[in-house]
């Protein structure tokens, strides 16, 4: 309380970029790259900074930059984004007595390893499209959250999609249909069920394979077999499908939340009757985003939250 006003406040330091590599010979599978964008975030008890002119309990936020590429030279084993950000979490909270909660961001650029003749390729890498997120949340006491995600995970289907039976009003121009294309750009933020330091495992768990494997399934829910597919009535009933799939899979992971813009290719018919220059026949669309419809729910798991 300061002059008669509730005030909180946080700092830190964002888009702090680090890349750490792990030099490891052909054999062991090669070197290891990892590209960080990492942000910071602290709550900590220095008020006097914010009402006077003390800023003697204040971390600076250039101090918080420097952390993050000490912590990784420290890290000389192979760590996923989840295990660093949970690393700077607890060194926030723990070195520094006026911190009483850290928020680790991180987004990964997703270099990939490439194959020459059918053989991986000890240090070259391509980067890949969808991005790889963790939100971790570190508190004194021990108290714990990690979220992982997947950020512009673009997937399509040029059949088996439709929409039909939805309200009708005097504003409604659109047909039913049971034909149409479907394609989104998933973003999905899981979380974890560690709700205390003291509960993380021992040996430590594979984030960064449960990233691949969440992935894996949300994109084979969306299409369904390879030969036939699988027919979608909604992007809402395909969303759904998507994060159960993931619940029923994946016991470690307590909740699921999904956005799915629904990006529309409109059919395509230019002319007149005199003159048809494009007739439509389920071939020839105009790809767009925007405006765009928006889907988006959380499914969890009971008494679990995201």
């Amino acid at each position: 309380m300061a002059d008669n006003l509730e005030l909180q406040g946080r700092h830190g330091k964002s888009r702090v970029r680090v890349a750490r590599v792990w030099r490891r010979p052909a054999a062991a599978g090669g070197d290891v790259i990892a590209e960080w964008n990492v942000a910071v975030s602290v709550v900590s008890d220095c008020l006097p900074s914010y009402t006077s002119s003390d800023n003697s309990a204040i971390v600076a936020t250039d101090s918080i930059k420097n952390t993050v590429y000490v912590k990784a030279k420290e890290c000389t084993e192979v760590v996923s984004m989840e295990e660093f950000a949970v690393i700077l979490g607890r060194h926030f909270t723990s070195l520094y007595p006026q911190v009483s909660e850290a928020t680790v961001t991180i987004v990964e650029r997703p270099w990939e390893r490439v194959a020459v003749d059918g053989k991986p390729h000890s240090h070259g890498f391509k980067v890949g499209v969808e991005k790889h997120s963790t939100e971790v949340i570190v508190k004194k006491s021990g108290s714990l959250l990690i979220k992982s995600g997947i950020q512009g995970y673009s997937l399509l289907k040029t059949t088996q999609s439709g929409f039909e039976g939805f309200v009708r009003d005097r504003y409604t121009l659109l047909p039913d249909t049971r034909e149409r294309i479907v394609a989104t750009e998933v973003t999905a933020w899981w979380r974890y069920p560690f709700e205390h330091v003291s509960q993380l495992p021992s040996k430590p768990f594979c984030f960064t394979q449960r990233y691949q494997d969440v992935k894996k399934v949300l994109s084979d829910t969306f299409f369904g077999p390879a030969d036939v597919g699988v027919y979608s009535p909604s992007v809402q009933n395909t969303l759904y499908l998507m994060g159960k799939e993931v619940l029923t899979r994946f016991p470690d992971i307590s909740s699921i939340q999904l956005r799915m813009p629904n990006l529309h290719f409109l059919p395509v018919n230019l002319g007149s009757k005199e003159n048809p220059l494009v007739k439509f026949a389920d071939d020839v669309f105009l790809p767009t985003d925007e405006p765009h419809g928006t889907i988006e729910a959380t499914l969890s798991r009971p008494m679990s939250k995201l």
